[in-house]
């Protein structure tokens, strides 16, 4: 069964700078909607698909080849997540527009994996071989530069994009829109070990926006809520007191992408201690190593329900859950019992039971203490504000007014 609802639009406003001591930001920014949906084909699919992107973003640097920087390819379905997020993005002149996935997993921007790239008066050709790969699927094809539109004033005129000949994986998109840390280009360009500016980089040196920055907020799905994506910083209306940032891990892999040093508590009782991993939107669940879900499972009482794959409480057991402590640079972030939960609505969805109650946490499917210990996904971010910060190398957060929504 398939369950497609509409989640929410997402708003991308350009912001000015985030600095140590975050300043209100504009709110008359440049506005873009971006299409956002929830889908379901059962539980055991999503934490599959959440798995193999784990897989994919823990073994990056094996993924790289030797010969030229060519890439190893893996052939999952990468739109099979929970949430996929898209921007209708215009390229070239006269413009076409492309529906591109946003992933704050990868860097590369791209095009053809369904509508086919029209080279325009504003393209050009660099003859340079480009691909990559993804939790599910791949592309390659050619380098090409050209003018970008993402819409109200974000326009780049000479945007790296990679124009595929061939994909696998994808569905009812046209590409992907990468928004990651620069890095994750490096070795996308075959015989070349250079990175390739990423959009948001473009945006920022040539100053359209203040700071190499991008704020993400999101609200629970049973919130009547818009999403917000604000290029150039934070935007302080959309969070509660203050914005605490960390610098990026400096522990390999977890350092190649958003990635934090935290340690991770449930009521009074450590399940891991301080390690890294990522802060990852386009991961659907919270993710931990195998020691500290069999310590997270033990400590709340939790069952593996075998036909949908999640953890399942009883509602008395639900009625004792504690607060999910999560230690990031000093700072606690508590996810609520509520937090920790799946929607009740959607339990039929999932394939699940009416009335049960299905936990948000999943086996990562690896012991802890190798650099990439777990993925904080979508239903983290959900309840936190978050900033990836390229120009100062750290990742804000801070809670928002759904941090403690008993909405699911």
């Amino acid at each position: 069964m398939v369950l497609t609802q509409s989640l929410f639009c997402l708003m991308l406003t350009v912001g000015g700078t985030v600095s140590a001591l975050p300043q209100p930001l504009r709110d008359s920014g440049i506005n873009l909607s971006i299409a956002a949906k929830l889908n379901f084909s059962g539980l055991t699919s999503i934490i599959e698909a959440d798995r193999a992107r784990a897989h994919r973003l823990k073994n990056h640097v094996n993924l790289l080849g030797l010969a030229g920087g060519k890439r190893q390819t893996t052939n999952v379905d990468v739109t099979n997540g929970a949430v996929t997020y898209t921007a209708t993005v215009n390229i070239g002149e006269p413009a076409t527009d492309y529906t591109l996935l946003i992933d704050t997993g990868s860097s590369n921007t791209w095009v053809g994996a369904g509508k086919k790239y029209a080279p325009t008066s504003s393209s050009k050709d660099t003859g340079k071989a480009v691909s990559d790969t993804y939790g599910g699927g791949a592309f390659s094809g050619e380098e090409y530069t050209d003018k970008v539109d993402l819409g109200n004033g974000l326009v780049i005129n000479s945007q790296s994009i990679g124009v595929a000949n061939e994909t696998s994986g994808f569905s009812g998109q046209d590409g992907i829109l990468g928004i990651g840390p620069t890095d994750l280009t490096r070795g996308s360009i075959e015989g070349s070990d250079e990175t390739v500016p990423t959009v948001v980089d473009n945006l920022a040196s040539q100053g359209t926006i203040g700071s190499n920055a991008v704020g993400m907020f999101f609200a629970p799905y049973e919130e009547d809520a818009s999403g917000v994506l604000t290029f150039g910083g934070a935007d302080s209306s959309l969070y509660t007191g203050d914005l605490h940032y960390t610098s990026v891990t400096k522990t390999s892999p977890a350092n190649q992408y958003w990635g934090v040093d935290q340690s991770i508590s449930y009521g009074n009782t450590n399940i891991l201690s301080q390690n890294a991993g990522i802060i990852d939107s386009g991961t659907s669940m919270i993710l931990l190593a195998s020691d500290a879900y069999e310590a997270y499972q033990k400590a709340t009482g939790a069952a593996e329900d075998q036909r949908t794959g999640f953890l399942t409480l009883s509602k008395e057991q639900y009625g004792n859950l504690q607060p999910l402590n999560f230690n990031i640079g000093g700072n606690t972030f508590a996810l609520s019992p509520n937090g920790q939960i799946w929607p009740r609505s959607l339990n039929t969805a999932f394939g699940g039971d009416e009335d049960s109650v299905y936990l948000v946490i999943g086996d990562l499917g690896s012991q802890s203490g190798d650099g990439f210990d777990f993925i904080n996904g979508y239903t983290f971010m959900e309840r936190f504000y978050a900033v990836f910060d390229t120009t100062n190398s750290r990742i804000g957060l801070a809670n928002t007014q759904y941090t403690n929504s008993e909405s699911n």
